[in-house]
């Protein structure tokens, strides 16, 4: 396998700057007191006290002009709105689902997923978990079996699609509970936990025909498919002429059904959808969107957003863009690696993790280090982060220990069209400081656990020496 890559290539944003907001710069002392107030919880921080704002891509990128011209377009009808309808033909023309169920965001649609598919007792393989997609599998009565690729928990693996499935690993699976047990394997492209990494086309084609011997759907997270055919376009043989639209549609084509939250490669604020080939499955999705979210035409978005969620989708499959989109995420990734800091390998997607555990070697990871690291790059220099480690692993359901995984990430998630490479040179400024005291910063413990998903509300403070 040829693996190409972009990252000496020249490139340029594929837009103009029309529009700006200003930013509040304050001072240490103004963030010190910030993040003991936030219980070192970065989700808890007030966006105005946020200098550079790299806690997620989802629902926080720059909609272009042709997006807020959709918005004046709204067809605010309860029934039957004209936007549904040009949503549905461009998730049908571009991503090749027959049918598309709008919801308010993407886990509204594994919500709904989960209740129709998943019976007490199941077992869900997927290419390393979700936070939201596991904890949906798991109230419907489900487990989560990881069967990535061991590559993908190894930070310093330059495995070119740390997102493939282990075809043993599945193979294991259904010898020891059967293939009646698994309704579907989930499939994410450009898998998050694992550092935004790519799934192959050879791997999912292999997937697709397993699936089929064993009669077992694959639902499709495609929340950043368009980023995955991007890593597919530059490294896997045969699909280097081929643009990043017809990929993203071969990819889809090979699977199912769809989660998606429209909030990341679609560049919208809100908004998301389940998509399926079946008509019984959309049928009984349809059924259950009027109950949590709202009709089957607009399931919980306004027309206008559904407008704008449509152009997006165009947008977001456009080779220029892709380019500009996933080299900003290159040139910090780049930057921090000349600077020796330890980062997951190949350079994500959507975002740069660096390795907490080999920053911080000397806080245990039941003291969380992967968010004392992102407690300690706020107060540095306003660049809110994330922790992508124990925290957001969460308790075993039914022992209630805590999972411990290999990989103790902070994420420095990029959002789409909005920072400058000047912003990126801040952020790795401030990474290189913080490395250089890193033995100054102090392990944590809860103050407050929430009982799910921990990591946006829960609250720490510092361990005493």
């Amino acid at each position: 396998m040829t693996h190409h890559t972009s990252t000496n290539e020249v490139w340029a944003e594929p837009f103009k700057i029309k529009m700006v907001e200003l930013l509040k710069v304050t001072t240490k002392e103004d963030r010190e007191k910030a993040i003991v107030e936030a219980g070192y919880n970065t989700f808890l921080l007030k966006s105005e006290d946020v200098y550079i704002d790299l806690l997620t891509d989802s629902g926080v990128g720059a909609m272009s002009d042709r997006q807020w011209a959709g918005m004046m377009m709204g067809d605010e009808a309860y029934a039957g709105s004209a936007n549904f309808y040009h949503l549905e033909a461009t998730v049908k023309k571009y991503y090749s689902y027959k049918y598309t169920v709008p919801t308010h965001q993407g886990r509204g649609a594994e919500n709904i997923l989960s209740q129709i598919m998943i019976k007490p007792g199941d077992y869900l393989p997927g290419n390393m978990y979700f936070t939201t997609t596991r904890l949906h599998q798991e109230l419907a009565g489900g487990k989560f079996v990881d069967v990535i690729i061991d590559e993908a928990h190894d930070p310093a693996s330059t495995h070119p699609f740390k997102g493939n499935v282990d075809m043993g690993k599945l193979d294991k699976l259904v010898a020891e509970v059967g293939a009646d047990k698994i309704p579907y394997v989930c499939i994410a492209t450009a898998v998050n936990m694992a550092g935004g990494q790519p799934i192959s086309i050879a791997n999912l084609k292999e997937l697709r025909a397993w699936c089929d011997k064993h009669d077992i759907m694959i639902v499709h997270d495609m929340t950043r498919v368009a980023e995955n055919a991007y890593f597919i376009q530059q490294r896997e043989d045969g699909y280097r002429e081929k643009s990043v639209a017809e990929i993203v549609y071969e990819i889809c084509s090979l699977t199912d059904a769809a989660t998606m939250s429209s909030k990341k490669d679609a560049m919208v604020n809100i908004g998301g959808f389940l998509a399926m080939n079946s008509e019984k499955l959309y049928e009984e999705a349809c059924n259950l969107v009027v109950v949590y979210e709202g009709l089957h035409t607009y399931g919980g978005m306004a027309g206008r957003d559904m407008e704008a969620l449509a152009i997006g989708i165009t947008e977001s499959v456009q080779d220029a863009h892709m380019r500009a989109r996933v080299g900003q995420v290159e040139y910090l990734g780049n930057r921090l690696i000349e600077r020796g800091v330890p980062i997951v390998r190949p350079i994500g997607g959507h975002a740069v993790f660096l390795d907490a555990r080999a920053i911080l070697p000397h806080i245990p990871q039941d003291q969380y280090p992967a968010q004392a690291l992102a407690a300690a790059l706020y107060v540095d220099a306003g660049v809110r982060v994330m922790e992508r480690g124990a925290v957001s692993a969460g308790r075993d359901k039914e022992t209630g220990k805590e999972f411990m995984p290999k990989l103790e990430l902070v994420r420095l998630t990029i959002p789409r069209r909005v920072y400058t490479q000047a912003h990126m040179d801040v952020v790795v400024e401030s990474v290189s400081r913080v490395m250089e005291r890193a033995d100054k910063i102090k392990g944590l413990k809860f103050s407050y656990e929430p009982e799910y998903l921990r990591f946006f509300r829960g609250m720490f403070e510092e361990v005493s020496a």
